[in-house]
């Protein structure tokens, strides 16, 4: 770990506290702003202003990879080998601090970079709360000259492989459609999740015996909300079971790494994400498709 930041962050930190071991041998950062719909938009806005010494990682080009089938989602898991040579080209080792952020809060794609390292067994990384908008606001440093150049052809492989254990399967969530409400939640907009809209994917509603959680209850004001409230929020949810035995989905497998994110701030660590999602799922139209409404977990 390093000397700047002896106790590593695993889940969240304060843009007090990332500002004051910035320098050489403080944490890695890492900017994740992207925005679907201009996918170019989060690299342009990098390269004009980000955090000190921050490099990029783009959604659809680094944490993504789009040869794989429509049955891995709109975002499939980006090949293993390929992530592990970008990941060293981020000047990221095993002992190194790690701090990923997105425009504001952590949803696109932040805590995506987040849950991929910690599949690749790192366990300093933690993502910026509140991210850009909050470091901006509080007129912390940024940088504007021109960027660094990517470098992961050179730097080799990070030495870590996927914890695929970590991934739910079609297979499993089609073998687990009976049981009782608790063990699947899906973190899109309710309107998505009841099927009364769909604006991305070509098939609206979600998977049967899901619960919605909403990635934008896990927040207030742009920033994670107290870990005491969330802690009971989803254990209402969860209905006795453990989180180990919890899968997350949303549309593609970002937005449901925003859900880990919130478990394992509020101590409720363990969950898995079902990686192809929504978008995986109805990719074979022999699955079923449930819209009628789902109970939704939130503020008040």
């Amino acid at each position: 770990m390093d000397t700047a930041n002896p106790t590593p962050w695993t889940t969240l930190v304060d843009a007090e506290a990332l500002a004051a071991v910035l320098g050489p041998d403080g944490p890695v950062l890492v900017d994740c702003c992207f925005q679907l719909a201009d996918p170019a938009a989060g690299e342009a806005a990098w390269r004009a202003a980000r955090l000190p010494g921050a490099r990029y990682a783009h959604l659809d080009r680094d944490l993504s990879d789009h040869s794989r089938a429509a049955a891995e989602g709109r975002h499939p898991l980006p090949e293993e080998a390929g992530f592990r040579r970008f990941v060293a080209g981020l000047g990221i080792d095993p002992d190194r601090q790690v701090v990923a952020y997105d425009a504001g809060d952590g949803a696109m794609a932040a805590a995506r970079f987040w849950w991929l390292l910690k599949l690749l067994g790192h366990r300093a990384v933690a993502v910026l709360d509140g991210g850009f908008a909050r470091w901006s606001a509080l007129r912390l440093p940024l940088e504007r000259t021109p960027p660094p150049a990517r470098t992961e052809a050179a730097a080799g492989a990070y030495p870590g492989h996927f914890d695929r254990a970590a991934i739910a399967d079609h297979a499993e969530v089609q073998a687990r459609l009976q049981e009782a409400p608790g063990w699947l939640l899906d973190a899109r907009g309710p309107e998505r999740f009841r099927g009364e809209v769909e604006p991305i994917d070509p098939v609206a509603g979600h998977i049967p015996g899901a619960r919605n959680r909403p990635f934008t209850a896990n927040l207030v004001d742009g920033r994670f909300r107290a870990p005491e409230e969330l802690r009971a929020e989803f254990q209402a949810l969860l209905a006795g079971r453990r989180p180990d035995e919890v899968v997350l989905g949303c549309g593609s497998g970002v937005t449901a790494c925003h859900n880990l994110l919130a478990m394992e701030h509020a101590g409720l660590p363990g969950a898995r994400v079902h990686a192809a999602s929504w978008s995986g799922w109805i990719a074979d139209p022999a699955r079923p498709v449930a819209t009628a409404p789902g109970p939704v977990s939130g503020p008040g």
